[in-house]
């Protein structure tokens, strides 16, 4: 098939998607439950290809293990899966409503989007949680999930298939374009009328080059320069755990912590007791001078205020006061997660009020910002876009509305 028509595929599917009631998606995404369950070997070895080829190919280690699947990840997925089953559908679901003086009435509904395309990196989970929230809410998906990670796609895209064929839907609900190259992205990328939505995950060049490149609407997913201020008053007891929680847990993903703010008049207590815990976990502090006169690391740059490092490296930072704070947040921040570790309401409060990120944190660990971790199964991705969708993306924001008007003659005056 080309292209175009896989395209056209998807579209002639995403309406037998709209057509099906619950049990009939729910049907599917438990099929596909169990073929993730009952195929472990197989996609262990299309994953351990992928693996090879990215230590041969020289790829960070960050990215390897966003690429890793084993036996408890494949095991979450299906657990994944089963979790957006036990969610409620969102189509159909009445927005809102009313009744006109003339008798009309309207009725606002959550509808499919019809075809969500996505595009990502190394990132095999995104192809099965993706797949099981567009499945959900009615949507088909084209995916370009990348050549680090094609061998392990290729096989969850055919389990994904397996479970639609045997529920009675159609295969080409899900698609990969990954076969194409670069030269599909870009196709997809202009597929205005084929694709609806177009949902970009990965690096910023990335995100960057769909959403200058595009001529199908896209929703932005960002980067992760995450940051954490612990102001004056942090309980050290709850702030060493909750740092080294949002650094060390899994540094490869994009709500992991990259760069650490203290404030100088507790700066001299809690960093060294912040850097004992984090050097035993092999984290490496990037500090600035007054950083240093506390505890080892190396001399941060100006590029690393602003790098997101998949790695166990960590940007630390004395600031003067919370003011200081939220302006290296507004400087630096990709608008994705940023935490604040106080004891003081007022702090927490200006904080929330002030940093204009999709997730604003009192005393918690960034790693929360997930889909799952909301309850929502899964996520698309983060937004960090102020339209339509922001933060973690789940069933509804795959969705978009129409209006049912129902009338009895009316005519407009």
């Amino acid at each position: 098939m080309s292209v175009v028509e896989i395209f056209k595929a998807a579209k002639a599917s995403s309406s037998a998607l709209a057509r099906a009631n619950s049990n009939l998606k729910n049907s599917a995404l438990e099929n596909f439950a169990l073929e993730l369950e009952g195929n472990i070997p197989k996609i262990l070895e299309a994953n351990a290809l992928d693996i090879q080829n990215a230590i041969e190919n020289g790829v960070a280690a960050g990215l390897q293990d966003r690429l890793k699947l084993d036996q408890p990840r494949i095991s979450s997925l299906a657990k994944a899966v089963r979790l957006i089953i036990a969610l409620p559908d969102p189509i159909g679901q009445s927005v809102d409503g009313m009744t006109l003086p003339n008798g009309l009435k309207l009725q606002q509904v959550r509808v499919p989007f019809g075809v969500v395309g996505v595009i990502y990196e190394a990132r095999p989970n995104v192809t099965v949680d993706i797949s099981a929230l567009a499945l959900k809410s009615g949507n088909a998906v084209l995916l370009r999930g990348g050549s680090a990670a094609q061998n392990t796609n290729r096989v969850l895209v055919e389990l994904i298939q397996a479970g639609l064929a045997k529920a009675g839907l159609p295969a080409s609900a899900v698609q990969t374009i990954d076969p194409y190259g670069r030269e599909g992205s870009v196709e997809m990328m202009q597929a205005r009328g084929y694709v609806d939505v177009l949902i970009p995950r990965g690096s910023a060049q990335l995100i960057r080059t769909v959403v200058t490149e595009s001529k199908v609407p896209v929703i932005e997913t960002g980067d992760g320069v995450v940051h954490m201020f612990v102001d004056e008053t942090a309980d050290l007891e709850k702030t060493v755990p909750m740092v080294l929680n949002a650094k060390v847990q899994r540094p490869s993903v994009c709500n992991a912590l990259e760069t650490l703010l203290v404030h100088q008049d507790i700066a001299s207590v809690a960093l060294p007791k912040i850097a004992k815990a984090l050097e035993a976990s092999g984290v490496t502090i990037h500090g600035c001078e007054e950083t240093l006169k506390l505890v080892t690391g190396v001399p941060a740059t100006e590029t690393d205020w602003e790098t997101e490092y998949y790695s166990l490296d960590l940007s630390v930072k004395v600031v003067a006061d919370l003011d200081e704070a939220l302006s290296h947040i507004s400087k630096y921040s990709t608008h994705h997660t940023e935490s604040i570790i106080t004891e003081n309401q007022s702090n927490a409060e200006r904080f929330l009020q002030e940093v204009d990120s999709a997730v604003v944190m009192v005393n918690a660990s960034t790693r929360f910002t997930d889909g799952g971790e909301f309850g929502f199964g899964a996520e698309v991705g983060i937004s960090t876009q102020k339209l339509h969708a922001r933060g973690p993306m789940g069933l509804r924001e795959l969705t978009s509305t129409k209006w049912l008007v129902r009338g009895n003659g009316q005519v407009r005056d």
